[in-house]
């Protein structure tokens, strides 16, 4: 892997083989998002859609964003992304860990999520939390990732 800055992007891997062509990598933990591009990113992995206003508030308060792209066309191509929140002492919550389907399988989700983990760890966050859907638990528990011990279920609130 070579990494080396690019402006406010850093070039993760280089020369990935991709659908015969080779591309390269960036990594950014920029805020500035293009919402559409990451509708775009969660529709190919079937999300359900949020409203941009509110997934706009959620990244403006987010502790830390990582996005993963290429570029094509001199444009940037969102394929992976991941936000964390956090108490700013001790705690923070990993959310919204996606990877373009066409880009699942190569490392780029681990990857994503050791930078991740790396940003929180150099900020003194001694624990990280994340929810995870039951086909991607073997996906965080091999990153090291464990289930409460006590059997303990989160818990949450809906409103009625």
């Amino acid at each position: 892997m070579n990494i080396r800055n690019i402006e406010d992007k850093v070039l993760l891997i280089n020369q990935l083989n991709y659908r015969g062509n080779k591309i390269n990598i960036y990594l950014t933990t920029n805020k500035n998002i293009n919402l559409y591009a990451l509708e775009k990113l969660c529709d190919s992995v079937g999300w359900v859609r949020r409203p941009f206003k509110k997934v706009k508030i959620a990244i403006e308060h987010s502790f830390l964003i990582i996005s993963l792209f290429h570029i094509k066309d001199n444009s940037n191509i969102l394929i992976g992304f991941a936000r964390a929140t956090s108490d700013h002492a001790f705690n923070a919550t990993i959310w919204d860990v996606v990877v373009h389907p066409d880009f699942q399988g190569k490392g780029l989700g681990k990857i994503l999520m050791d930078q991740i983990i790396q940003q929180l760890k150099y900020a003194d966050i001694t624990t990280i939390t994340l929810f995870a859907d039951p086909q991607v638990i073997m996906f965080y528990k091999n990153l090291g990732f464990l289930a409460d011990p006590d059997g303990i279920k989160g818990m949450f609130w809906y409103p009625h």
